[in-house]
């Protein structure tokens, strides 16, 4: 997490990460099977030519596989289902995975052909942020 990692002609850099419950607000609000997992990446074409960069997957330690959420609503950031970048464009935003709290590996690829795909992994460590801690109210205080 935060270094570059190069396939082929993409740079990935993947900064952060976040857990939510749900995406959206109110009767209209998405709630996962599992949780939601955002991971903050910038994507960028080092090569000349455009170049799509396909959903993402990600890996647990049993290598179990869970494919990036493709429909996704109530997040301003979201890098999007359909992603084309231009000769040197970067594109910056969040991916979405519906997955059990855990740690994970993310495979990144080239966009290549199946037979030549080139991949690489980034590790995706469990961070959850902390609950904040109550305080009791002064006037119930000793």
């Amino acid at each position: 997490m935060g270094e570059r990692a190069s396939v082929g002609k993409l740079i990935y850099v993947a900064s952060e990460t976040e857990w939510k419950t749900s995406l959206g607000e109110g009767p209209t609000a998405k709630v996962p099977q599992n949780r939601f997992l955002l991971i903050k990446i910038s994507v960028t074409n080092g090569g000349g030519a455009p170049i799509a960069v396909p959903l993402l997957s990600l890996y647990d330690a049993n290598g179990k596989q869970f494919r990036e959420s493709d429909e996704v609503e109530g997040l301003p950031q979201w890098l999007g289902a359909l992603r084309m970048l231009g000769p040197v464009e970067t594109k910056q935003g969040y991916t979405v995975f519906d997955v059990p709290p855990a740690s994970y590996k993310l495979q990144i690829t080239d966009a290549g052909d199946l037979e030549s795909e080139i991949l690489a992994y980034i590790d995706v460590p469990l961070r959850m942020e902390a609950n904040p801690v109550l305080a009791e109210p002064s006037a119930l205080q000793k």
